[in-house]
């Protein structure tokens, strides 16, 4: 099983680089939660996301047709971004090694050691109490626009 209380930049930016259609599980069609942004700001960088959310399954959050579970959608999905809480995940990783899902992310603050076992069991990478959204800024230099030192210094150009 992977070390899960820190991961290397090279390990999250490769993971960042292989996805192009995230899952987001707890997605929200209000626009101060923070699955709102972070949906915004992926669209913004070119991923595909599609919002999972029973409440607003048949509507369409940031553009996209929402659905009520990670089963109804109906094409390849690589990553699934979890915001939900951490006694759910063990189902959420279920599903997404059901739906052939090859990473499974849970937000900051959600943390489920067997949801990630059982994850990692089926070939799947997990990665735990992060957000895709402060490791892409992060790791493309984007938050040192708002004054954050990222830790990450390049002269070099983001590769997509």
């Amino acid at each position: 099983m992977t070390e899960h209380d820190s991961y290397g930049d090279d390990h999250i930016r490769q993971i960042l680089r292989q996805v192009r259609v995230i899952a987001m599980v707890g997605a929200s069609a209000n626009w101060n939660r923070p699955s709102y942004f972070a949906m915004k700001y992926l669209q913004q960088k070119g991923f595909r996301v599609i919002p999972v959310n029973p409440a607003a399954a048949g509507k369409t959050i940031l553009g996209e047709p929402a659905v009520a579970s990670l089963a109804e959608i109906g094409e390849t999905v690589d990553m699934v971004d979890v915001f939900r809480p951490a006694e759910e995940c063990e189902a959420i990783a279920d599903q997404a090694i059901a739906i052939g899902a090859r990473v499974l992310w849970m937000q900051l603050g959600i943390r489920n050691d067997k949801a990630a076992e059982k994850a990692e069991a089926a070939g799947l990478t997990v990665i735990m109490n992060r957000c895709p959204k402060i490791e892409y800024a992060r790791l493309y230099g984007e938050l040192g626009w708002n004054g954050i030192a990222s830790g990450v210094i390049s002269s070099k150009r983001r590769r997509t």
